[in-house]
């Protein structure tokens, strides 16, 4: 599904137009930006939960040359299911 499906799919469920519904989904994604931002966590309960996990730096090797590569630390953005999630995909 992509954005416009999905604020489509948004405007119709909750009797929307289509730009408050895009307006709506920019400030959810926005929120949850900066929720890990600013705390790491984002939990949506019986949906799940976004967090945001630190990677470690480590080398790696370019696959063009083959020549050992210095991959940076950063921080990354994961999700896990929750249980009402996961039981819909069931």
């Amino acid at each position: 599904m992509s954005k416009a499906e999905l604020v489509d799919f948004i405007a119709a469920q909750a009797g929307l137009t289509k730009a408050d519904a895009g307006r709506a989904l920019d400030a959810t994604m926005e929120g949850i930006k900066k929720g890990l931002k600013k705390e790491g966590r984002v939990a949506l309960v019986g949906f799940g939960t976004f967090t945001a996990k630190k990677r470690a730096a480590r080398n790696g090797i370019n696959p063009l040359t083959k020549e050992p590569i210095k991959i940076p630390a950063k921080t990354v953005a994961s999700f896990k299911a929750g249980s009402k999630l996961k039981d819909a995909l069931n």
